[in-house]
């Protein structure tokens, strides 16, 4: 199925996903949200994330090594190459494409335009098991996501540096829609970060992250009692806002969990 995958999307027979003779995939999200971050208003994406998309082609790429893997696994030497060499253009697309001068990744681009925001979503490329990112690069992206996006509720989803900044989820339907993915914190990002961590830090991190996890500890009295709400607001006290129980937040948190366990256990 995974293979049938990658070859559905290389044959390009997905509506929106284009894959470019760099080996990147392209999105069209001017007018339509195509990514998680989904808020909309007056008709249009809120963050109309478009044209190269980090974690998209973070997750190519991981797929495309992960894929050649399976092949090898499965005697089909010959995919296995084609996968490997369309991973390998595609990660020294990566680089080229999203690694700015500022050690961390642009959020999209789109033709000669490059988003500077400092999103959360560039941290796919580091926790993943496979990506284009040498180590000095995935430790400048961890550590810029640490001093700039981490908060005890999880990751924001904009920097408090970065233009348009809007933390707290609150007041009318429209001041929220504006506010959704523009510096809320969201706990199933920091899934993504603790195991990050763990890849790059290995044990020298456990204590640390033992102390993130009690910010969930603690949500679990208010709200809705032993489960978690669907946005914090990026700045203290960071207040639960949204659905008062999230899926999202809750499966991931419950991932961590178990991956800080068993990495102690090593």
């Amino acid at each position: 199925l995974v293979l049938d995958i990658l070859d559905f999307i290389q044959e390009q027979k997905h509506p929106n996903l284009l894959l470019d003779e760099n080996g990147l995939l392209r999105s069209e999200g001017k007018d339509k949200a195509v990514t998680w971050m989904n808020s909309t208003a007056n008709g249009h994406p809120v963050v109309p994330r478009t044209g190269y998309i980090v974690e998209f082609n973070a997750l190519w790429y991981n797929a495309l090594r992960f894929g050649a893997t399976m092949a090898s696994a499965l005697n089909k030497s010959k995919v296995a190459d084609r996968l490997n060499d369309l991973a390998q253009l595609s990660g020294q697309s990566f680089i080229s494409t999203f690694v700015n001068k500022y050690d961390y990744l642009f959020d999209y681009v789109d033709g000669d335009y490059t988003d500077w925001s400092v999103r959360p979503n560039m941290i796919f490329s580091v926790a993943l098991e496979y990506s284009p990112l040498s180590q000095d690069q995935k430790k400048k992206v961890l550590d810029i996501c640490t001093r700039e996006l981490l908060t005890p509720k999880g990751l924001r989803t904009l920097s408090p540096k970065s233009d348009g900044y809007n933390p707290m989820y609150v007041g009318p339907q429209a001041q929220r829609d504006y506010a959704y993915h523009q510096g809320t914190a969201w706990p199933w990002l920091a899934g993504f970060y603790m195991e990050a961590c763990l890849k790059i830090y290995k044990r020298s991190r456990i204590s640390f992250l033992d102390r993130q996890m009690v910010g969930y500890e603690d949500e679990m009295f208010y709200h809705c009692l032993g489960t978690l709400p669907e946005v914090f607001d990026g700045n203290p006290p960071f207040n639960g806002r949204g659905a008062i129980s999230f899926a999202m937040n809750v499966a991931e948190i419950l991932r961590a969990t178990e991956m800080l366990a068993n990495f102690k256990d090593k």
